[in-house]
């Protein structure tokens, strides 16, 4: 089968090889990829790739081999799935724990779209806390997680205000629900009760002393590469209390989540945001655009006919 490895070359990170199938665990099934969407995080892994590394944790397709503990969908099943590794190919072998079945007015495109970014929104407003009638501040709102937790959010009840930098995508936002759009963290209006912070660098700081007293700050990305700096004597002329939580949304089984997003999604309730869908063939100039900003929402790569 053809599969995509890393290069290390920034300007065209991946290549294709060729490799034998994956043989399943027991507890895995084997899924013909028909569409997988790569995260702009996975760009920077792909900088300096370990030995032996194969990339790719979002994929939709159709099960050719059944679990052989049992578990999981027969074969010839529409699945998404959220791989540990290795979607970037024509076949991955993926855990039952980590796959939903996919009705047949979603496509593949729209699934491939679904589980980091999707799975990222549903946990980080689990952790955030019931958001009904409270302020929300979302920095990085342009990318694929941003457009999921607006609408997730917004549909919750949360007055959220989105850092974007281009008209073009605050509008989108605001379809979504957003309140306010706003192009940088200093021009967004506070206190706030909980700040979505994915930045880094000199956002977070000035997010955080944007917060209510005993607010809550979710820091789940560092976008900007750059570290953060913070004060402990700037919180005592504002967000006193001020709750600062690390937030990563990895934790196996994915398939429940998967799950309630395939059917807010057939419900209408979630709309993918999908900027980029194009052939496989055309991958590493897709990881480029993703590294360098210049897609809104998700990418989606096709293998073959995909629906």
């Amino acid at each position: 089968m053809r599969r995509l490895i890393p290069t290390g070359d920034r300007t065209r990170p991946v290549e294709f090889t060729q490799e034998a199938q994956p043989t399943p665990a027991p507890d895995e099934v084997l899924v013909k990829v028909e569409a997988f969407s790569p995260n702009r995080g996975e760009t920077f892994v792909l900088e300096a790739p370990e030995p032996g590394f194969r990339p790719g944790k979002d994929v939709a397709g159709l099960v050719v081999q059944a679990a052989a503990d049992g578990s999981g969908s027969p074969a010839g099943t529409r699945v998404v799935g959220h791989p540990p590794k290795g979607g970037w190919a024509e076949y991955v072998a993926v855990p039952t724990h980590s796959i939903a079945v996919l009705p047949d007015e979603l496509t593949m495109v729209q699934a491939a779209a679904l589980p980091l970014a999707g799975i990222t929104a549903l946990r980080l407003l689990r952790t955030a806390g019931a958001v009904a009638g409270r302020r929300v501040l979302l920095t990085g709102a342009s990318g694929g997680v941003g457009h999921y937790l607006t609408e997730l959010a917004a549909a919750a009840g949360a007055e959220v205000t989105a850092v974007t930098a281009t008209a073009e995508r605050g509008a989108r936002l605001r379809d979504l629900g957003a309140l306010t759009i706003v192009r940088s963290v200093d021009e967004a209006e506070g206190p706030f009760d909980v700040v979505l912070e994915s930045t880094g660098g000199n956002t977070l700081a000035t997010a955080l002393a944007k917060l209510v007293p005993e607010g809550l700050l979710v820091w789940f990305g560092q976008a900007s590469r750059t570290p953060a700096t913070v004060s402990f004597f700037d919180l005592l002329a504002g967000p006193e209390n001020a709750v600062i939580r690390h937030f990563h949304y990895v934790g196996a089984p994915y398939g429940p989540d998967l799950s309630t997003l395939v059917r807010l999604v057939a419900g209408g309730r979630l709309h993918p945001e999908i900027g980029c869908t194009t052939d496989w063939s055309r991958t590493a100039e897709v990881l480029v655009d993703l590294r360098e900003r210049r897609i809104r929402g998700n990418a989606v790569l096709t293998i073959g006919a995909s629906r």
